[in-house]
């Protein structure tokens, strides 16, 4: 719809990754393209596969459901819901969780939240998010997701989850272009098309241990992220051939120069399931690009060696193993140009972190960095719901994503 009229449409993806509150990075990236690149790319312009996980599958969610608003507007509305957050407001922690938090994560007692008189909405996890969920119900427009999904735009929502008795990736799917047939290969993964609700999304952003898991019809589900979290998948499966990628892990230069962690450090707790969400939930991205660059490598040298049917001939053999053949796929990806465990780690020395929220917040805020070397607050940087730090973020997002902006355009416009 936005491409030369003489030449065949390349559809567009937007993959949007998970990481807790580093997802004020995400909103401001989100907040520029809305701004400043949309318009550049072509009149009306949206992507047609809109795919997210964790916090992502909130942006993911309002990028579709807000597609009807003026840019502006649509930007202020997602960056406000950013920048106005106070950790009082996202993590509800009264003073009985000082004895409940400690019974729950010896699974003597569990957190359940009741909606209506047939089962459980959500268990388990060490906070309540419920002000986090009212947040996603009230700011993303749900009232116009379907409109913009089937009218306006035609394309696909895409937001993954854990089904948690199973452990297999779930894809829920919504709108036009969403089509499970190509899951049907993998033993690992399901794709389920359905009418995506807050729901959803609350599953997709529920961080194992920390969150309360989620129930969607008889099962539960938890963070997309533990085996998808940036999901590109989606893109490929439904045959994006243009990709744009919002990662939340920035990436330092290589150096041999670098020193290894002395050993007090690897032993503290803070500190290993920091690393530890940043290996389930940010690094998986590499591997995948990774990957589209080989496939695109062997399909070049195919085409060179083999002739212009290589591809088409391959793909017999691929559908059948897959699903979906192979295809070329540009990417581009817009990453921190900081390191955001350092920013959460500065902005806390500031202000103090969580000690408006009481005794047990700040006991966690303090437990989130005890024993760490100056600037490691990887585990603090998932948790800080708090404008001192998001605020940051955003305005980070809109800087990076105006680094990049040819690159953006050139990749969505050709």
């Amino acid at each position: 719809m936005h491409a030369n009229p003489r030449t065949p449409h390349r559809r567009t993806a937007i993959v949007l990754a998970g990481g807790g509150a580093r997802g004020a990075y995400e909103a401001g990236v989100l907040s520029y393209l809305f701004e400043r690149i949309y318009a550049r790319v072509g009149p009306n312009f949206e992507f047609d596969v809109v795919s997210g996980t964790s916090v992502g599958a909130t942006h993911a969610a309002f990028t579709v459901a807000s597609s009807h608003m003026e840019p502006e507007a649509r930007a202020r509305l997602l960056t406000e819901t950013w920048t106005e957050m106070r950790i009082r407001n996202v993590l509800s922690i009264s003073t009985r969780d000082l004895f409940a938090v400690p019974l729950r994560a010896l699974g003597l007692t569990r957190l359940t939240r009741i909606s209506g008189a047939e089962r459980a909405e959500s268990v388990g996890g060490l906070v309540d998010l419920t002000p986090l969920g009212d947040l996603v119900t009230h700011r993303v427009p749900w009232t116009e997701m379907r409109a913009n999904l089937n009218e306006r735009h035609r394309g696909a929502l895409c937001v993954s989850c854990t089904e948690v008795r199973s452990g297999r990736v779930t894809v829920f799917m919504d709108g036009p272009l969403a089509d499970p047939e190509p899951w049907s290969h993998d033993p690992n993964a399901q794709a389920i098309r359905t009418e995506i609700t807050h729901q959803h999304v609350r599953a997709s952003a529920a961080i194992p241990f920390l969150f309360p898991s989620v129930r969607i019809d008889r099962r539960y589900y938890v963070d997309g992220g533990l085996r998808m979290n940036t999901p590109l998948s989606p893109a490929l499966r439904l045959s994006a051939e243009r990709i744009l990628v919002i990662a939340l892990k920035h990436k330092p230069p290589l150096s041999a120069s670098a020193l290894p962690y002395p050993e007090e450090v690897i032993t503290q707790p803070a500190f290993l399931l920091g690393k530890v969400l940043d290996a389930l939930t940010l690094d998986q991205l590499e591997y995948e690009l990774h990957r589209i660059g080989l496939i695109n490598a062997l399909i070049d040298r195919g085409e060179a060696v083999y002739g212009e049917d290589f591809l088409d001939r391959m793909n017999v053999a691929v559908k059948e193993q897959r699903g979906v053949g192979f295809r070329p796929v540009a990417t581009a990806v817009v990453r921190p140009s900081e390191d955001i465990g350092r920013m959460a780690a500065d902005c806390h020395s500031r202000t103090g972190g969580f000690r408006e929220l009481g005794v047990l917040p700040g006991l966690l805020a303090r437990m989130a960095q005890h024993g760490l070397p100056g600037g490691e607050a990887d585990l603090l940087s998932y948790l800080y719901f708090d404008g001192c730090f998001t605020s940051q973020l955003v305005e980070l997002g809109r800087q990076d994503a105006r680094a990049m902006e040819d690159e953006i355009l050139e990749l969505l416009a050709g």
